[in-house]
């Protein structure tokens, strides 16, 4: 059998910095191929030479037994391969099937769209794979997940030969998740190839057949997925064992309240919210994704205006009114987006770092520079941020690098409270820790913290206290000692037998494939 893709000593290199090392790796037909690494390893680089984004500078790339070396993304897409990112790229106000078919429309004899062969055929695509959406209905309001299987669908009007997930679970409830799976099954069932890109091991584990690891550019291991333990990926990443990550020592809480939410209230997303958090305290908002965890974090911080409520920071109430104030008063908060919301990309490292302190480093009007690079040099080394110079953009720097320059930019402003939104999305095991030590640090500081994620054993490792959001509003809380993922998720889906019973079929699932030294079989997935 014809392998699918074959690399070959592929190099990439950006000036002086070898982004891609040698690497050669096969994918073969019909299988999911895991890329894991952390953020920096090449991945990135990687996906973009074999998609056409960039051109290789030594090395060869084949897809099934014929050499390729795409100009463009369409012409990789003409043969076949298509990526599908986190952040799926469609356009939300064109229906479904136009998005699947845009710039490849259905035509009658005179030319014309012809929209009802076009709406039929998006109709049985869509139905093949078990998607049950309406391909009249616009993208608008859509999930995540929805998104992301119009894109796969689209990606098969081109002969689909490869498809590349990138990140494609950091958005989705393990519901979403499980529909996800489903679809890969349906692919590689008809041949196609998958390359699931990753950072959730249990979850690479899971599903795939094959997993290719790479660290600092260069290829590590190819291997059965059967034959490749957490522990053995972990290593591979970043040379430590997996028992090194995720641990935190809990510190005294004090008992007065150090920050308080009394009755806030957001119409079409959450009503009466309450609660409060001590000196010393993380205190975790767990829920489903579109429960309104983030937009209780943006009434805090005045992106929304609240029309009812209020805030109490060291004894001063207010109702929020904008981001400026509540930074004033010491708030700061890491939003879930940090390209779109956090971070001027454009700027470079130290530019972002200074902003929001930039007061203390002006005189009579002017920025001190030299100021602005010191103050700039200890944050980058103590979240020890990879990059040549403290003035290369952010936009040149990994997604774990980009997280940490958001982490610094914020604690540069010495708040009084934190609000972390996903702070731990889409990084590696590597950088995880080092965001999860720093959020430690900060509450053995005597720093209120709330923390959001979607990534319960995150919650459950990290909180002291956990509230559940759910339906506009908190429905449950846990402290540290009593919280599980099974009880956290069945409040979560409040009242939703569907979302608890899908949940909980997936921890059983996961539990049996554990059950022996936490390695997961080869053919967990099913065919």
């Amino acid at each position: 059998m014809i392998d699918r893709l074959v690399l070959g000593s592929v190099t990439k290199n950006y000036g002086p910095v070898e982004a891609v090392k040698d690497i050669s790796f096969t994918v073969k037909p019909g299988v999911v191929h895991a890329l894991v690494g952390e953020n920096g390893a090449g991945k990135s680089t990687l996906v973009k030479l074999i998609t056409g984004m960039e051109r290789p500078d030594g090395g060869a790339i084949s897809l099934d037994g014929v050499p390729c070396r795409f100009s463009t993304p369409i012409d990789a897409r003409s043969a076949g391969i298509t990526a599908v990112y986190q952040d799926p790229k469609l356009f939300p106000h064109l229906d479904v099937a136009e998005n699947i078919f845009m710039g490849i429309y259905p035509r009658g004899v005179f030319g014309f769209l012809d929209r009802k062969r076009m709406y039929e055929k998006a109709a049985r695509m869509l139905g093949e794979l078990g998607v049950d959406i309406d391909p009249r209905s616009h993208l608008v309001g859509r999930s995540v997940a929805e998104i992301q299987f119009v894109e796969i669908v689209r990606a098969m009007c081109a002969d689909l030969r490869l498809l590349i997930l990138d990140e494609p679970t950091s958005s989705l409830t393990p519901a979403e998740s499980e529909r996800l799976f489903s679809v890969i099954d349906s692919l590689t069932a008809r041949g196609v190839s998958v390359i699931f890109i990753s950072h959730r091991l249990q979850e690479v584990k899971l599903v795939s057949d094959f997993i290719t690891v790479i660290r600092d550019g260069e290829h590590v291991v190819t291997a059965p997925a059967e034959e490749l333990s957490e522990n053995d990926l972990v290593h591979c990443m970043v040379g430590r064992e997996l028992s090194s990550f995720f641990s935190r020592a809990v510190a005294p809480i004090e008992e007065k309240n150090a920050f308080e939410v009394r009755g806030l209230e957001l119409p079409g997303y959450f009503d009466d919210v309450s609660f409060a958090v001590r000196g010393g305290e993380i205190l975790g908002l767990a829920g489903l994704v579109g429960a309104g965890r983030t937009e209780i974090a943006e009434a805090i911080f005045g992106i929304r205006t609240p029309v009812a409520g209020t805030v109490v920071i060291d004894g001063v109430e207010l109702r929020p009114s904008s981001p400026e104030e509540m930074v004033r008063l010491g708030v700061a908060y890491v939003p879930e987006e940090r390209d779109e919301n956090g971070l001027i990309t454009e700027m470079g490292i130290s530019s972002n770092i200074c902003l929001p302190a930039m007061r203390r480093l002006t005189a009579t009007g002017l920025i001190n520079h030299v100021a602005e690079t010191s103050f700039a040099e200890g944050y980058v080394e103590d979240f020890e941020i990879k990059s040549r110079t403290l003035d290369s953009r952010v936009d040149t720097l990994s997604g774990g690098d980009r997280q940490k320059v958001m982490l610094a930019k914020w604690l540069a402003t010495v708040p009084k409270v934190f609000i972390l939104d996903e702070p731990t999305r889409g990084i590696d095991v590597a950088t995880k820790s080092l965001v999860h030590q720093r959020i430690s640090e900060l509450a053995s500081a005597g720093f209120p913290i709330v923390l959001i994620s979607s990534d319960l054993p995150e919650i459950l490792a990290m909180c002291d206290r956990i509230l559940v959001v759910a339906g506009g509003g908190i429905v449950a809380e846990f402290d540290r000692s009593e919280a599980t993922q099974e009880r956290v998720m069945t409040a979560a889906a409040c009242g939703s037998e569907r979302e608890a019973a899908a949940y909980r079929s997936y921890e059983r699932r996961s539990a049996r494939e554990t059950e022996k030294d936490g390695h997961f079989p080869c053919g967990s997935r099913s065919r």
